[in-house]
């Protein structure tokens, strides 16, 4: 068997780390091209080694991942500056895992029209949907149920959440990830992404995504069919699980993770989305509903905003103030790539302005 060239993008990151692991233990499968990585240690022998710092980075990225002995890309950078390597990888005709929610939510459009069945999601929930339906018939798909944990202050005072600090938000109950990821978990945000990030992949209307809240992180997501009957995808709260789903499909690698025993399951919970405590997910829908760019004002006003709170700038609520105040204010139209882009920059700039208004 041929052993597939894998390039990553964030390889000094969660995904990344974690990916280079299930490489490292099915080497007879694939082995590593190249990697963009931070600031990091890096012990790793690779045919690109690309700082992120580096003078020439951005285009270096770009030749490796549409280079013809690249196979597949994982896109796993944190924010916006994912979008231009995950276009080019996949106008090179490149498999692409993505794990970075951004690129469908500034882009959806643009990149789904490259993807070509080339794009498989490493996102937990987007797996979970993608598993569901494999050998299923698109238009018997009633509804997309993702699911979230709801974080570590669900049943935190909404009164106290102003006092939240970096420290106590980047503690998540179930997942190991990012600082970004983790605080956008905190306000649910990452649900919001995610819902823009279905609508996309899966070609499913806005009005047949739904948020449930599931605290044991066990289930992943489901799928809700014609019929009626359900499709739920299960599995112990570990990213490499979707990680090695992307990179082998359509094949299952052996021994990913440990198997999730039925007697181990217990209760699990599933609670209705509350919208007071939770009000991200509604206003991404309805950046959606109003197409591009707002999606990319609401990505690039939340990523300054979780960047201020990190440090200690603004209080955990200020996150989603900020971002409304840049959807009200914002006022352009337009889907292509730079007009996406131009919303992206007025975003980050009107970001100071409403900062202002929600500091502590």
């Amino acid at each position: 068997m041929t052993r597939k060239r894998v390039a990553i993008l964030g390889a000094t990151g969660s995904i990344g780390t974690q990916t280079l692991d299930v490489i490292d233990r099915h080497r007879d499968r694939f082995e590593v091209f190249g990697l963009l990585a931070g600031s990091r240690p890096l012990d790793r022998e690779a045919r690109y080694t690309i700082r992120a710092a580096d003078p020439d980075a951005e285009a270096r990225v770009l030749e490796m991942v549409t280079h013809p002995d690249c196979d597949l890309v994982v896109t796993a950078l944190p924010g916006a500056r994912a979008l231009a390597p995950t276009l080019a990888a996949l106008r090179a005709g490149k498999v692409v895992g993505l794990a970075t929610k951004e690129v469908l939510v500034m882009a959806g459009e643009l990149v789904m029209a490259e993807a070509h069945h080339r794009l498989r999601p490493i996102d937990s929930e987007h797996s979970a949907i993608w598993q569901c339906l494999w050998g299923e018939q698109l238009d018997s798909v009633a509804r997309l149920v993702l699911t979230a944990s709801g974080g570590p202050f669900l049943d935190r005072a909404l009164k106290d959440l102003g006092t939240v600090t970096p420290a106590e938000a980047l503690r998540h109950p179930r997942w190991s990830m990012g600082p970004k990821v983790t605080i956008d978990s905190a306000t649910l945000m990452n649900k919001g992404l995610e819902l823009i990030e279905a609508h996309h992949l899966f070609g499913v209307p806005l009005d047949r995504i739904e948020v449930v809240v599931h605290p044991q992180s066990t289930v992943h997501s489901l799928v809700e069919f014609s019929d009626g009957s359900l499709k739920a995808q299960l599995g112990r709260p570990d990213m490499r699980l979707p990680i090695a789903v992307a990179l082998a499909y359509p094949d299952r690698l052996p021994g990913v993770v440990e198997p999730l025993a039925a007697a181990e399951l217990g209760t699990l919970q599933f609670l209705p989305l509350d919208q007071e405590r939770f009000p991200a997910p509604g206003l991404a829908r309805q950046a959606a509903a109003a197409g591009a760019p707002y999606p990319a004002v609401l990505n690039a006003a939340n990523e300054e905003a979780v960047a201020a709170f990190l440090r200690g700038e603004i209080p955990l609520p200020g996150i989603v103030q900020v971002v409304e105040s840049a959807l009200s204010a914002y006022k352009g139209s337009g889907s292509t790539l730079e007009e996406v882009m131009e919303a992206d920059r007025w975003a980050r700039d009107y970001f100071h302005i409403a900062a202002g208004k929600v500091s502590t």
